[in-house]
């Protein structure tokens, strides 16, 4: 296979308290087919939650792929499109105000990720229309509840 298949991949990220108890659900979509796949965490962030969501949905592909990721965060969406990327890398990991990147980690994995993927970022409205992305919603809302319980 090649960068030319096509799939489809839809994420979103939950969090009960920012931090706190969150969940991450994906979506992808190739040839009619769908797999949903949602994991959590005991204490994270919603932000952190967002990025995980893309990370697990690109860690399914075993081939490169062309990709649309459909996510509802602003966040994840616009590092990419508006090269937020680049200028933090460029800056030593530092955000316009000096300060050290959020998340950097969870970046770097994307970013490496997206080194083996052609991959069209694309921002929805969340909690609207789209079904795939209140699917998403869905899963990641159950895997916060999951982790808060397992937090017990």
């Amino acid at each position: 296979m090649s960068e030319a298949v096509q799939v489809q991949i839809y994420t979103d990220g939950a969090c009960k308290g920012n931090p706190g108890p969150g969940g991450w659900g994906t979506i992808l979509l190739f040839k009619g087919k769908e797999k949903e796949i949602s994991g959590g965490e005991k204490l994270t962030t919603n932000n952190r939650m967002e990025l995980q969501a893309a990370i697990e949905g690109l860690k399914v592909l075993k081939y490169p792929c062309g990709v649309q990721l459909f996510s509802d965060s602003a966040y994840l969406v616009n590092a990419f499109q508006k090269g937020w990327l680049k200028k933090w890398q460029m800056n030593g990991w530092k955000t316009s105000k000096k300060e050290p990147v959020e998340n950097q980690d969870l970046w770097q994995k994307l970013l490496e990720l997206s080194g083996i993927h052609r991959i069209e970022w694309i921002k929805v409205k969340g909690h609207a229309d789209n079904e795939y992305n209140n699917r998403c919603d869905r899963l990641a809302v159950e895997a916060a509840e999951k982790a808060a319980v397992s937090e017990e």
